[in-house]
């Protein structure tokens, strides 16, 4: 009896294509280089795709409007803010019920210097520039919605605030050592 013959129609490259085809109809998805988590190699790189709907930062860096270092300055900058906010926590059922009266939780060493950090940002921005980064990095708000709250609402003030964010993250590259001087 013969072999069957195998059908030689696949293409090896589509294989390890894991990027999803199916996505909602109001994503907002872009792709990114990542590190591979199953590289035998260190710094091999995968494409991967993201949400960027409700990140501001992201969507700026996916179409190219500010750079890797303006983009990292301000992940540092939201980094830093999440580990030095002190809001309403959650209670430790793993924790000792004594009467509903709580003691604060110590302030550890990364939370302060992370307020160290915010304190010298805010600084270096004036009390303008630190405003706008929180309301976009921390808030998720857009320029349109920025103008709204400060009761200005033509495109050139969305374009100056625009301007001017971008200006703070360069700052904040500066700040956090991923841009230099010049």
């Amino acid at each position: 009896m013969a072999r069957a013959r195998r059908n030689k129609s696949y293409k090896l490259t589509g294989i390890y294509d894991r990027r999803s085809r199916d996505v909602p109809f109001n994503a907002e998805v872009a792709e990114v280089e990542v590190d591979n988590p199953l590289a035998l190699d260190p710094g091999e790189k995968i494409v991967a795709v993201r949400s960027v709907r409700s990140d501001p930062l992201g969507r700026l860096h996916a179409h190219h409007q500010i750079d890797e270092a303006q983009y990292r300055g301000g992940r540092a900058f939201q980094s830093d803010w999440e580990r030095a906010e002190r809001g309403p926590q959650a209670m430790d059922p793993t924790r000792e019920y004594v009467d509903g009266a709580r003691t604060r939780e110590p302030v550890t060493e990364s939370q302060r210097q992370a307020v160290l950090r915010l304190n010298r940002v805010e600084r270096e921005l004036g009390t303008d520039g630190a405003a706008l980064v929180h309301d976009v990095l921390v808030l998720g708000l857009t320029m349109d919605q920025i103008g709204q709250r400060r009761a200005v609402r033509t495109q050139r003030w969305n374009d100056y605030f625009a301007r001017r964010f971008r200006e703070c993250l360069d700052r904040l590259a500066l700040i956090y050592g991923f841009a230099t001087e010049g």
